[in-house]
């Protein structure tokens, strides 16, 4: 869901169950209709890891999963009744429902009988099912997020929920009760943090008004669905283009729906993949990508919520676990991290303010948003943001569990000549902080010559464990899980003496470290 659907929803007070219930009672007729359908999910992923995402799928939702030979595509199966939890997955970025799968499709060899083909297709497939769970999804899939100005008015407005002359205004007192807007905006001192929880309870009661107007003209007068077709290609064998593919099937849908063709406000997409020999028809049930979570202050080189859970996932966080990103930007690892892993303490650092700020500003919006959605102050999340410098750590030798960070590319920041002189220190740093014989580091890069290079300068130190191939906007980059050896790092004690008393701003910071590990503090001068 939207920022602005999951408040709508807290105000509303309508769960998932109760939006299921509704749709079976008012759209899709006596549950015994639906309760055993069983339908094939398609979902898009980080390239790379797409086993990550099997073993996600088989872990929640205990569903046997089929990685595709196109990259980046898993496939399971589940009830309907599933539906809502593959919503929650953290590994995929868009999901459909497979209409038909064609593993080894004969294209014919002149152009305009593949396209005659498609057309043929169309009226043969078995569209009832998917339809179905596409109609159930739209109660709860992740929409478009659209920014609305704020109406300060629009408590008092009256709406038709779907369940007689109820209003807005009952419900948003019974909101009020527990925890009053002007209590939620006097936990932030921040002025735009303030503005934007007011945005977000603004846009809840103009959107859910907005969002009941359009159903209620939807009842009055039904409208043809609006549709489109989207062709995604891979090979080199097809006489044909994509587009061409897209529009000959679109067609072709077009005369046997009896739809609307609208390639931007549309109501279904219809999913045309074609992999060489291979084909499969679909239906999307996502509009916004699902890695669009939890950032909202965008940096340069921001990482997709997605990308950042495979990493994680890749060093298998453990209870307690001291988990550090030393070079943050705009914190989507260590948020993702803390969001997932909350038994264990995250950190998220950089050398540069203006990202520090930005991860901080992302914490403070996701806060938000769980506190509004709860409808009671939040607890806040197990994650810190320091500034400080990648060569230089202020944290004790072996204190760190996990490492988990992406390292700059050398091409939107730094240079591919600095990080010749970076890798090599980062690597040696990483190891002083890290747990010797059980800590673990996982790196992105594109950079791989330079990273090989350093690293062969640390096999005493590291050990590299496996290496997941990824592509990162066309970037061919690579994720490397190294193992912290056994071997101790030998430092000068006068230097680690030196590192502790000239920051005395961090006894503070050590203090709660040590509590959250359940060690003795030994405060040192």
């Amino acid at each position: 869901m939207s920022d602005v659907q999951e408040a709508t929803n807290q105000l509303l007070d309508v769960n998932l169950c109760e939006n299921q219930m509704s749709i079976q009672v008012t759209e899709s007729g006596p549950r015994s209709e639906s309760e055993h359908l069983q339908v094939t999910i398609g979902a898009t992923v980080p390239t790379g890891f797409e086993q990550t995402a099997a073993d996600e799928v088989r872990e929640k939702l205990g569903s046997s999963c089929k990685i595709s030979k196109d990259r980046g595509k898993i496939y399971f199966d589940i009830s309907v009744d599933s539906l809502a939890q593959v919503h929650c997955l953290r590994s995929v970025d868009n999901l459909f429902v497979v209409v038909q799968e064609f593993k080894d499709y004969h294209f014919k060899e002149t152009k305009e009988e593949v396209l005659k083909d498609f057309e043929d297709l169309a009226g043969k497939l078995p569209w009832s099912d998917p339809l179905k769970i596409w109609k159930i999804n739209t109660s709860f899939k992740k929409k478009k997020t659209k920014r609305r100005k704020i109406n300060p008015n629009s408590s008092k407005q009256k709406i038709d929920n779907g369940r007689g002359d109820t209003t807005v205004e009952k419900d948003v007192k019974e909101f009020t009760n527990s925890v009053s807007d002007s209590q939620i905006l006097d936990s932030y001192e921040n002025p735009a943090i303030k503005e934007e929880v007011s945005t977000l309870i603004g846009d809840d009661l103009t959107s859910c008004k907005d969002e009941t107007e359009e159903n209620s003209k939807e009842e009055a007068d039904p409208e043809v669905l609006k549709f489109r077709v989207t062709c995604n290609r891979a090979g080199e064998k097809h006489c044909f283009s994509s587009n061409e593919a897209a529009r000959d099937f679109g067609g072709a849908v077009q005369d046997y729906f009896k739809w609307k063709a609208d390639m931007t406000n549309f109501d279904v997409e219809v999913l045309l993949n074609i992999h060489d020999n291979e084909i499969v028809v679909g239906i999307a049930l996502t509009e916004e990508s699902l890695h669009r979570r939890n950032i909202t202050h965008f940096g340069p080189t921001t990482l997709r919520s997605t990308l950042a859970y495979g990493m994680l996932r890749l060093c298998a966080p453990q209870p307690t676990d001291i988990i550090v990103d030393p070079m943050c930007g705009t914190g989507a690892i260590p948020i993702e991290g803390a969001t997932e892993w909350s038994n264990c303490y995250h950190i998220a650092g950089d050398n540069n303010p203006l990202a520090v700020n930005r991860a901080a500003n992302n914490i403070s919006s996701l806060l938000t948003k769980i506190q509004v959605k709860e409808g009671k102050l939040s607890l806040g999340l197990p994650i810190d943001t320091i500034q400080w410098d990648i060569c230089n750590l202020p944290l004790r030798t072996g204190s760190v569990d996990i490492i988990v960070t992406d390292m700059p590319f050398g091409k939107r920041m730094g240079s591919k000549k600095r990080n010749w002189n970076l890798y090599p220190a980062c690597l040696r740093e990483m190891s002083r902080v890290c747990r010797p014989g059980t800590g673990r580091a996982v790196l992105l890069t594109q950079d791989k010559k330079c990273f090989a290079k350093a690293l062969s300068g640390m096999g005493h130190l590291w050990r590299k464990v496996h290496t997941v191939w990824v592509n990162i906007g066309g970037l061919h980059a690579a994720v490397y899980l190294l193992k912290r050896t056994p071997q101790s790092f030998f430092h000068p004690s006068e230097q680690d003496g030196e590192r502790w008393t000239n920051k005395p701003y961090l006894k503070k910071f050590y203090f709660f470290l040590s509590i959250h590990k359940g060690e003795a503090f030994q405060n040192q001068t």
